[in-house]
């Protein structure tokens, strides 16, 4: 698993910041006026350099403490324009490398050997050292190179992140459902309304919810799935709590508000009679056992569940196309999860959503771009936005910076009773909310620009020169 995660770190590198001495040459400091003694410089790593470029799109800088022009010479020779000589703070350069070409942190690699390594491989996404390279750098890289300084450990890691990118498993960049619906780029962004457990254990308030989704037009709404039993810590059951029923405790409340075969199946034809996709998050294994007794269009991971793998497994075994989302979770987590997913089914339909776990979600909390982030991090799966806020502008904004499917709470009225009511958007948000995603996708063309019909006419009145192709045609 641990190789894995590696090549997925490498698969998103865009750039390979390297030590000179000690890494590209045998540890030598080497001067020269005419940079004579380039010879001291391996082949095999100026080969490396090309090859990244090559095969790989990604580029190389060179950051050192010496003043050679030996190494001046060498990276004209190799194309490497991002050097930096006589460096004396490294994670310096590297910050302002990042800033200066809009780089992410984790898009960028460093091999290093020496302690003047150290805090700069604190940085970078993937790191690697030389064989020969200190102890305690040996400790903090990533991957430890087979060859030593000079005689070729930058070629080495320059071949693992070619090799990672061009065999990074290839994930969908559109899934089809088995209704033939498509999730992805270049297709509507699928419109997810979530009723979660805001039906309050009712299965009319269910219906009513289903009904308002339908008006608006979106395509899903998706439920919640428990066993109460599991999902509720022990020390919780019996504490009691005041509920539309009366007081009870909270595992009995559990209970009351979770719906069994009969509200499912009912649910189940509901849908299919309106024509609407329907799924769930499932939230423990017998609760995924349990709802494959429906054809179900997918399965939902809630962000509590990313570092679940007992129910990620259970899920995986299905088949189903698994979405999840990433509120409460670091990029390590999400990786570790992708990981584990990978080794089961390198092309196993997955969706990721970003998200943040706050109910409600202040703005300066949403974050939304890392949907972008996210997109350029596994730019072959389709990606998305699962939001808690109480607005419809980020929401629509998140379909603007690249969301193929959004998901938002969805109540009948805000002031119910219940945990998730607050945080959720009623029938006419939601139809405002539809419209005003589906007015974005059509506003934002095909990016080529055109004189539309409706300009011409302003054009002749208001513009003083006008191309020939504009004037009017003499009549013969």
């Amino acid at each position: 698993m641990m190789n894995d995660i590696l090549k997925q770190k490498a698969a998103g590198i865009k750039l390979v910041l390297t030590d000179c001495d000690g890494v590209l040459t045998d540890a030598g400091v080497y001067y020269g006026i005419n940079g004579e003694y380039l010879k001291k410089f391996n082949m095999r790593d100026g080969m490396g350099v090309e090859r990244l470029r090559k095969f790989a799109t990604v580029e190389t800088g060179i950051i050192t403490g010496e003043n050679s022009p030996s190494v001046i010479q060498r990276a004209q020779k190799l194309q490497i324009t991002e050097l930096h000589l006589g460096v004396k703070d490294k994670p310096a350069v590297f910050t302002e490398i990042c800033n200066r070409l809009n780089l992410r942190a984790e898009e960028v690699a460093y091999i290093g050997d020496d302690y003047n390594d150290a805090e700069i491989m604190q940085l970078a996404g993937l790191t690697a050292c030389p064989a020969d390279a200190l102890p305690f750098i040996k400790a903090q890289a990533d991957m430890i190179c087979a060859a030593a300084g000079g005689e070729g450990c930058f070629r080495e890691f320059a071949e693992f992140i070619i090799e990672s990118k061009t065999t990074a498993p290839v994930k969908n960049k559109v899934i089809t459902l088995h209704n033939g619906r498509k999730i992805g780029k270049g297709h509507p962004s699928y419109i997810i309304a979530e009723i979660g457990i805001n039906h309050n254990g009712s299965l009319e308030i269910a219906k009513n919810l289903i009904d308002e989704a339908v008006a608006a037009k979106v395509d899903a709404v998706k439920f919640q799935k428990r066993t109460p039993e599991i999902c509720v810590p022990k020390d919780q059951w019996e504490i009691m709590r005041d509920t539309p029923w009366g007081r009870m405790s909270y595992i009995d409340y559990k209970r009351k508000t979770e719906f069994g075969i009969a509200e499912y199946a009912t649910i189940d034809q509901y849908c299919k009679k309106l024509g609407i996709d329907w799924f769930v998050s499932a939230w423990d294994a017998p609760s995924v056992d349990f709802m494959e007794q429906f054809d179900m269009v997918l399965y939902k991971l809630a962000s509590a569940s990313l570092t679940d793998f007992a129910l990620i497994q259970r899920v995986l075994e299905t088949g189903k196309p698994l979405m999840l989302s990433t509120g409460m979770s670091t990029i390590k987590e999400i990786e570790n999860t992708l990981a584990y997913i990978n080794a089961f089914d390198e092309h196993y339909p997955l969706f990721i959503a970003h998200s943040t776990s706050a109910y409600p979600c202040p703005p300066h909390e949403l974050n939304l771009k890392m949907i972008q982030t996210l997109e350029n991090k596994y730019p072959d799966m389709p990606v998305g936005y699962s939001g808690h806020e109480t607005g419809l502008a980020t929401t629509v904004a998140a379909v603007a910076m690249g969301a193929t499917f959004v998901e938002r709470h969805f109540t009948l009225d805000r002031a119910m009773w219940g945990s998730d009511h607050a945080a959720s958007v009623e029938p006419q948000g939601l139809q405002r909310l539809v419209r005003d995603i589906r007015d974005i996708e059509v506003a934002a063309g095909d990016g080529q620009k055109k004189v539309y019909e409706s300009e011409l006419a302003p054009m002749k009145r208001l513009r003083v020169n006008i191309s020939d192709e504009y004037k009017e045609k003499p009549v013969i």
